[in-house]
């Protein structure tokens, strides 16, 4: 297309983008390439210098500002002003985010003598939209869920001439910040964004708010073929085909339920590899349950391009052109028949030779790695590929076997995205740790789930265990002309073997594009599926200097409704489990204390979708908040709740023996009953 020649870009039509998933499936015209502004540590200049995993990214007094420049020095009050972004030529903001950050933010658009926004730069980076539908006076209050994803913002902020951001703040305090921009070629139309637009675009803003608040119930594109629904079954070490779907066409929306004696296994080892027009090699291939995000086991979310339903049902929305045919294979490599069962909606589609791209889904894991900090820190590949194409998103399902039962000292994902775009030197997109490229910060244990991003899965305590998490690019996406290089970091908290780290890579691409993909093994997909046996707590990180007792050796007696469950999730492979009748009935733990001195209470204790609520006491006295409710509705996992005493966190307690009761406060209504379980018990010392 000549861009001169071309319709404007406006908020409006980027906006449409944001849900319409068709869009991705067709090189971008006019092109652009997605960069991305953060403050990575700026020792970080290249792989093999000394500093190229350097750590020092917002967290204040850092070596070097993250910003592109100085504009003025600190002055008494440590306030200085910073560059944090410059794009000469057309544009579009689409992405931001901030785990924290101080001070404030000048936007200004095609060097208009008055800002677009000066104001709050938590404001701006973390809720966009809404700190400029306030700026304009068209609501008090932000803007939940919806624009907003976890931590970041995605609201198209278009600009025809030029973008530039400063930054008015102190280095000595939090300062994260991404900020995401698609760059055009000169002369491409796009009308500069105003505060006007938010009413213009209303209708627009809308609907593609009400889409992104629930995908799985929002999202309906008019199906324009037919529904063709499939079963196949599939023994052990056997595949089996789909039927051929002629071209030319594309797949709108694949819906299935996998049945298998063990589920979690079976969406692990059965491997689905998809065939457009006739390739020797898949474009898709991928574990089934990874493939949607969800894996290992059934983790429900509910994202744009996927969800995961709490019955097991998966949906893929990623459109799926073909010229002349597509078909899917299922290979199972496990020891168990399975059964597939589900939908495919077809439609019509006009392939444009050296424009329409295939879908890509690629999966690799490793095994027993070693990860840690400082010298153990490398990059870990996601996807090399050469040719042209889209980036579109990516997930990664790690198994964490450490033995530090807190974020601190447990976390896996310190390290930055990597991304090289093209012709890039040095990476077009550099981060500021995992969780903050999939959305989140401060390596937050909580389940979520959003149109562009989940946690699905995290079994705990805190970041131990599985993990899953999920980023799709959408309005971020990142085309490239001959290439992409993306890397992750691998950087732990702690030095931790045998971590297993599994990652899926989604995208576009023409039919020359060559990547990294090797085949996946049977023992890629039979590896990794256990949590290390008899584990035990390790007293180190946020957990350093507490003592841990084990809760099946404190019990004072074992009534009819208490049991000792074993099980690979819990410390020492034991849990007790307490099933209390009525609310208000109590049970007692008894612990022996070596040493006098201050202490917090700690249990580690299971959250399932049949726990209750419960208060604890230490011995007559002492009343400990908050009421625990240990409610989840899908799965079962293991949380750290940590006791104060009144507006006291920490406690005095003697040397020799005291008593921890439990009373039991009812339940959630949603669950399906009262029981609680605690893994271990433990005393921080203060």
């Amino acid at each position: 297309m000549n861009a001169q020649q071309a319709v404007p870009l406006t908020t409006g039509s980027v906006l449409r983008e944001m849900t319409d998933l068709s869009v991705l499936a067709e090189f971008p015209d006019p092109p652009y390439k997605t960069v991305q502004f953060s403050s990575y540590d700026r020792r970080s200049v290249a792989p093999y210098a000394p500093d190229w995993y350097a750590n020092s990214d917002g967290f204040g007094r850092e070596p070097i500002p993250g910003f592109l420049k100085t504009l003025q020095e600190p002055g008494e009050d440590k306030v200085g002003k910073y560059l944090l972004a410059q794009v000469d030529g057309p544009g579009v903001i689409c992405r931001t985010w901030t785990a924290a950050i101080n001070g404030e933010v000048k936007v200004v658009l095609d060097g208009q003598a008055a800002p677009l926004y000066e104001g709050s730069a938590n404001d701006f980076l973390g809720h966009t939209h809404s700190a400029l539908a306030q700026k304009a006076g068209l609501i008090t209050e932000p803007i939940g869920a919806g624009f907003r994803q976890a931590e970041a913002c995605y609201f198209p902020v278009p600009f025809a001439k030029s973008l530039r951001v400063e930054w008015r703040g102190r280095l000595d305090q939090l300062h994260f910040y991404h900020l995401e921009v698609r760059r055009y070629p000169a002369g491409t139309p796009i009308t500069t964004f105003s505060l006007a637009d938010l009413t213009t675009y209303a209708t627009d803003i809308a609907r593609t708010l009400r889409v992104l608040q629930a995908p799985n119930a929002n999202w309906r594109a008019p199906i324009a073929g037919q529904v063709e629904p499939f079963e196949l079954t599939v023994a052990p070490g056997a595949q089996e085909s789909s039927e051929e779907a002629p071209g030319p066409g594309a797949i709108q929306e694949i819906r299935l339920k996998v049945e298998a004696g063990e589920l979690h296994r079976a969406l692990r080892q059965v491997i689905v590899k998809g065939f457009f027009e006739g390739a020797p090699q898949p474009q898709v291939e991928a574990p089934i349950g990874d493939l949607f995000g969800s894996g290992p086991g059934v983790s429900p979310f509910d994202s744009l391009p996927t969800s995961v339903l709490p019955d097991g049902t998966m949906v893929c929305r990623f459109l799926m052109p073909f010229r002349t045919s597509a078909r899917f294979v299922l290979d199972n490599r496990g020891d168990q028949t399975i059964r597939v069962a589900g939908q495919v909606a077809l439609q019509s589609y006009n392939w444009r030779e050296g424009t329409s791209m295939h879908f890509h889904a690629k999966w690799r894991v490793d095994h027993g790695l070693l990860a840690g900090g400082g010298a153990d820190s490398f990059d870990l590949p996601y996807l090399c590929a050469r040719g042209k194409g889209v980036f579109v998103g990516a997930a990664c399902m790690l198994l964490n076997p450490t033995g530090v039962p807190t974020s601190g000292g447990n976390w896996w994902g310190e390290g930055d995205e990597k991304i090289w775009v093209d012709d890039d030197t040095f990476p077009s997109l550099f981060g500021t740790g995992s969780e903050d490229y999939y959305n989140y910060a401060w390596s937050r244990p909580d389940l979520f789930s959003f149109a562009y991003c989940a946690q699905p899965l995290d079994t705990g305590p805190d970041n131990r265990g599985f993990v899953a998490n999920i980023r799709w690019q959408i309005l971020d996406a990142l085309p490239f002309e001959s290439s992409l290089d993306f890397y992750m970091e691998l950087m732990h908290h702690s030095r931790t073997p045998d971590l297993s780290y599994a990652r899926l890579a989604c995208f576009y691409a023409l039919p020359s594009v060559r990547e990294d993909h090797l085949p996946i093994t049977t023992a890629d997909v039979t590896q990794g599926l256990e949590l290390p046996d008899n584990w035990q707590p390790v007293a180190a990180g946020a957990a350093r200097g507490a003592t841990f007792y084990q809760a099946e050796d404190l019990l004072v007696d074992t009534p009819a409704n208490v049991e000792i469950v074993s099980g690979r999730m819990w410390s020492a492979g034991k849990l007790v489990r307490w099933t209390p009748k009525t609310e208000g009935e109590s049970t007692q733990l008894r612990l022996n204390l070596a040493k006098a001195g201050r202490y917090q209470l700690v249990a580690t204790a299971a959250f399932t979708p049949a726990s209750g609520r419960f208060t604890a006491k230490i011995d007559d006295d002492t009343d400990l908040s908050p009421v625990a409710d240990l409610f989840t509705p899908h799965h079962t996992m293991l949380r750290n709740l940590f006791f104060s005493a009144g507006d006291q966190h920490a406690v005095d307690l003697t040397a020799g023996e005291h008593t921890i009761t439990l009373t039991a406060r009812g339940k959630n209504e949603a669950s399906r009953g009262m029981e609680i379980g605690v893994d271990f018990v433990w005393l921080l010392a203060r």
